[in-house]
């Protein structure tokens, strides 16, 4: 009886796998003359170039009297000069020193004593530096 059940089952799941398969690729995928330039014009709602850039300009803010005077400021502090060279435009980030105890243990191929130690050692491998304004206090 299972038997019957089990070999009904697979008939049926390839009668439906190869039912799949009877569909055409002109019915799933028809060649029209549409190309992807109307395709795109009808998902975004008829817009051309020219309606899009419209919608960037819009969205685009003029310069103002105070951006215009504050621009040669802020770039000055990225400019090197004299007095840049002299107060650090980028401060290194802190490096915190680590101290590790090293127990007393026996090295090498014969066992020679080694005493307790302490090593320091830097918490980073390398030396991290800010970016102007990143960070103000001294170090």
């Amino acid at each position: 009886m299972r038997k019957i059940w089990t070999d009904g089952l697979a008939l049926l799941a390839v009668v439906l796998t190869l039912g799949g398969c009877t569909t055409s690729k002109e019915k799933l995928l028809p060649h029209d003359d549409v190309t992807m330039l109307d395709i795109w014009n009808v998902e975004t709602g008829g817009g051309t170039a020219q309606q899009l850039l419209d919608a960037r300009q819009a969205l685009r803010r003029p310069l103002t009297g105070a951006d215009v005077h504050a621009t040669p400021g802020m770039q000055a502090r990225y400019t090197r000069t004299a007095q840049n060279e002299i107060y650090r435009q980028f401060h290194r980030l802190p490096n915190p020193d680590l101290l590790m105890y090293v127990f007393p243990h026996l090295a090498g191929s014969d066992p020679v004593p080694v005493p307790g130690y302490t090593t320091l050692f830097p918490l980073y491998q390398r030396v991290q530096y800010a970016l102007p304004g990143e960070r103000v206090e001294d170090y």
